[in-house]
Order: C-alpha cells, then structure tokens, then sequence
C-alpha cells in the first residue's frame, strides 16, 4: 500500500493543536494531530450538498452574497461558485492561512481551483468578525467550522454555534435568508437553540460519499 506523506503542518490558533496535511497518491488528508481525520478529498459528498442545497433554497435571488465560514479543501465553495452563476460575491473566511495556501497549491485542482475565480473574497480571520458586524450583509451564511456544533479544536467556537452567536447571524442575514450549518453528527440541542433564535429550521441528513459512508447532518435555518 502507498504510505501517506506529510506535507504541512499548522498550528490551530488558540491552543486548538496542530493541523496536518497528507498526501498518498492523489488523494490528500488533513488531520488534527492526537483526534484523527478532519477530512480527506475522496469523501466531500454532504460538504458539497452544504452549498447546493443552500442555493437551492435560496432562489433567484439578485446579486446574491454568501459568506463561507472554513474553506475545508474547497468543496462548499466550488459548488456554491457551480450554483450561482456570474452576478455574486462569495466570502470565505478561514481562521488558518496554512488551509488558504493548501488550497491554493496542493489541494487547489481537487475543487478546481475555486480561489481563483474573481467573484471570490478570502477572509484570513475567524467568521466570527464578520458576523459581529450587526450588519445584514448576506443572502446565506454556510458555516462548516470545527466538526460542527460539538466541536474539537477551540473553545471560541462555543460562541459561534451558541446563542450569542446565532443571534449575530440572524442580524447579518438579509431577510429571508439562510444560515447553513454542517455537522458530522446530531446535535439536538443545537437545533434546539435554531428555534428559539426565531429561525425556520429544516434538518437533513446527507452521506458523505455518494449513497455510502457516514451520514452527515445540515440544518438549514432561514430568517423568516
């Protein structure tokens, strides 16, 4: 069997640990050292659906800006660019710059290349600055940081995926907007706390590949 290479390496800000990209052959990982695989590039199925069922969702809205919270290895952002043609904006904010220069030199042809289209902004920060703003700025917000609800690697997350966090992505949405998020598993009490922020919620579980592997969940949260 060919071995797995490391390539790169990144500390997590905050004490989160240490990020880890591998290659084997022409599939890529990346890894959090001491809890195992964050992703690999031979299974991005639901971090696909993420973005097109989110545009799905959204209609034929003019214009329409979308913010990315966590690049990944590209995927979300692709798909969203495949999704909604040439009058759009797309944020995407990655708190690690290692994960912006992976996707721009090792994994930049698994999406093909996504940074490089011009309706892109890349953010080098936490998604949580943006969403602070108070400002309705977006049409969509996609979040797929940090495994999700019940995070891994930083205790900050805790505000993003709590009720104070919630609250900021309500106020940054355009009315009739919609707050995606990603979740490796079921977290009730996060869709819980969707409701109680005021948003109309719509849960979905999605495999990770194709009709096999793990079943992912998205809720997809619009601002009524």
């Amino acid at each position: 069997m060919t071995p797995w290479v490391l390539l790169d390496n990144a500390a997590v800000p905050g004490g989160g640990g240490e990020l880890r990209l591998y290659q084997r052959g022409e599939e890529f990982s990346i890894k959090l050292m001491g809890r195992g695989e964050l992703m690999n590039s031979r299974v991005h199925g639901s971090e696909t659906a993420l973005a097109e069922q989110t545009c799905a969702r959204l209609g034929h809205a003019p214009q329409p800006r979308l913010l990315i919270g966590g690049l990944g290895m590209g995927f979300t952002l692709a798909a969203a660019l495949r999704c909604l043609g040439g009058p759009a904006r797309v944020t995407v904010a990655e708190l690690i710059p290692a994960v912006v220069t992976w996707n721009r030199e090792p994994l930049g042809a698994l999406a093909g290349h996504p940074l490089a289209d011009p309706r892109v902004d890349v953010h080098e920060g936490d998604v949580v600055r943006l969403l602070r703003r108070g400002q309705p700025d977006w049409d969509a917000i996609l979040l797929d940081v940090d495994n999700g609800p019940e995070g891994l690697t930083r205790r900050e997350n805790d505000w993003l995926y709590g009720m104070d966090g919630l609250n900021a992505a309500w106020a940054a949405l355009r009315p009739g907007g919609i707050l995606a998020v990603w979740s490796a598993g079921p977290a009730p009490d996060f869709a819980q706390r969707l409701h109680k922020t005021g948003f109309e919620v719509e849960e979905v579980r999605v495999r990770a590949h194709g009709s096999r592997g793990a079943r992912h969940v998205i809720w997809f949260a619009r601002r009524s």
